[in-house]
């Protein structure tokens, strides 16, 4: 049983400059402390089917991450799936970016994390702390994009 969380945050900048930071996943670090390491494995620019490879440190563990792109609406929507089988995966996530008045825009991010074999009896805590934190995701984000 897959669990969602969701944060929102507004950002001073227009929708065009905070998609094309999000779609930049080499920006990860900048905003996630948990990711380590990011490295697009695929040529050209970000588009479905792009896939980033990542090193990530959850909950004292350190697991390699890897996901594909599977929506890319400029400027409105990113969507990914994890492809990698770790103990909790994402099986879907994305941003949605709404243009506000004045420049600025909406974001809202979410992830569905599902357990996979013992990590099924470790899903409902690491949903539950991602949905703790989900807010401040969103405003980690909009920070590294206001001072990028």
């Amino acid at each position: 049983m897959a669990g969602k969380f969701e944060g929102t945050a507004e950002i001073d900048r227009p929708v065009e400059e905070v998609f094309a930071f999000l779609a930049d996943g080499s920006n990860d670090p900048k905003f996630s402390p948990r990711v380590r390491e990011i490295v697009k494995t695929t040529d050209g620019p970000t588009s479905v089917g792009t896939v980033y490879r990542s090193v990530v440190k959850d909950a004292g563990m350190t697991t390699k991450r890897e996901f594909r792109i599977s929506q890319f609406q400029a400027p409105h929507t990113i969507r990914w799936t994890e492809l990698s089988k770790n103990l909790v995966t994402a099986t879907e996530g994305g941003y949605d970016l709404v243009a506000l008045p004045g420049g600025r825009t909406r974001l809202t991010l979410f992830n569905t994390l599902e357990g996979h074999g013992i990590g099924k009896l470790l899903e409902g805590l690491a949903v539950k702390a991602a949905r703790k934190d989900a807010n401040a995701f969103a405003h980690r984000i909009k920070a590294a994009v206001e001072s990028a």
